[in-house]
């Protein structure tokens, strides 16, 4: 009888205990290759969030684990296995490349685990592949591109040639781009993923004498043919074009006076004028010394739109119907000002031109014309959800 007492006792001791475990978050993100500052500002806007509650989110006691995948989908699948199977972890994140998300996200979604998109979106996640316990916060690929469609026609220039990286967010933006873009496609080219020399894609759209070049070259890629293009004397008769990933104040760090004056398409600019951005904006600078990217503010909104569930459910995920049914209620606010969810789950928000300019001695982006007001992705009508 003594020992089922004490035992009894040490249970009911240690019942609380486990009531008080942080929440575990898994962040899958690229923090290695010339492409690493990419992760390195989605993990740094989320743990932002974290900071400002003093290690919580929503009032929730959270457990920030970060791996680096890469940028290889098979170290990603393996990270998320260990994050699921060993940490127990039942929300993911953070994923950077849209090769990466196809290995990890289906085959994670089918356990009982919540993945919130703070970059990557392939369409093939956002139409007939969209799941319940898979949700976008940043965008859907194509949409950031589709917003330079639409003011490249409404500027009157008559041709472009594209180019982009050969994997699926390099389709993607294309496609996004071509969706809007009402004019003549003289050259449509995919490169290698991670190519650091451009010489004969140069010489091959200087050769087809377009109008205009969009391009979609994130991280090193976008330093490297922004320099060798600007080197090449094309920029001056030539513009270029493209979504934001391409003209983040890091990259214009390293890039400089070459991508003056070039406009891209973005969800968000650190000059919006909202509450929670303008706090977001000062709060980032504070604590790490640099200007946010895009990166960083969909790191940010995701551990806020994290937190706003875990409050609503109090910290409980053992209902993971209610925790999601309490993501897609998207009840905070966003950096970028108007933010819903769509039937697949993907943001329904407003998208902007910028124009890179130099202020203060740095080269920045700011605000130019909203072109789109609560756009909603290509592929919505595919879901089935």
């Amino acid at each position: 009888m003594k020992k089922y007492c004490l035992m009894l006792l040490a249970c009911l001791l240690a019942t609380p205990a486990l009531a008080t475990d942080p929440v575990k978050i898994g962040m899958i993100t690229t923090l290695s290759t010339k492409a690493g500052y990419l992760g390195e500002d989605i993990r740094d806007g989320f743990q932002l969030a974290i900071d400002q509650e003093g290690g919580k989110l929503g009032g929730v006691a959270v457990e920030l684990m970060v791996e680096d995948d890469g940028r290889k989908p098979g170290k990603g699948k393996q990270i998320a296995d260990r994050f699921i199977k060993k940490d127990k972890a039942q929300i993911l994140t953070g994923i950077v490349f849209s090769n990466v998300a196809m290995a990890v996200v289906p085959k994670v979604v089918r356990k009982d685990v919540v993945y919130l998109s703070t970059n990557a979106a392939p369409s093939k996640l956002a139409g007939k592949g969209c799941n319940s316990n898979y949700f976008s916060v940043s965008y859907q690929n194509d949409n950031l591109d589709e917003v330079v469609g639409k003011y490249v026609s409404e500027t009157g220039l008559k041709s472009v040639y594209l180019l982009a990286p050969n994997y699926p967010a390099g389709k993607d933006h294309l496609a996004g781009f071509k969706r809007f873009y009402n004019g003549k496609i003289v050259g449509e080219v995919y490169t290698k993923l991670g190519q650091s020399d451009y010489a004969a894609e140069i010489a091959a759209l200087r050769a087809a004498q377009p109008e205009a070049v969009f391009f979609f070259l994130p991280g090193g890629m976008g330093i490297n043919f922004l320099k060798q293009y600007s080197q090449a004397g094309l920029a001056k008769d030539i513009p270029v074009f493209g979504p934001a990933f391409s003209f983040d104040e890091r990259i214009l760090k390293a890039v400089g006076p070459a991508a003056l004056g070039v406009r891209n398409g973005s969800q968000w600019t650190h000059d919006l004028d909202n509450p929670a951005n303008k706090q977001f904006v000062q709060a980032y600078q504070q604590a790490y010394g640099r200007m946010p990217t895009l990166y960083a503010s969909q790191g940010y909104d995701t551990a806020r739109l994290i937190g706003s569930a875990l409050k609503a459910v109090g910290g409980e995920l053992g209902d993971l119907v209610a925790f999601k049914k309490a993501v897609k209620a998207a009840d905070f606010a966003s950096v970028r000002g108007n933010f819903s969810f769509g039937a697949n789950q993907h943001p329904v928000q407003d998208l902007y031109i910028r124009e890179v300019i130099s202020k203060d001695g740095t080269f920045t982006n700011k605000t130019v014309q909203k072109v789109f007001s609560n756009h909603v992705d290509a592929y919505a009508s595919e879901c089935s959800m």
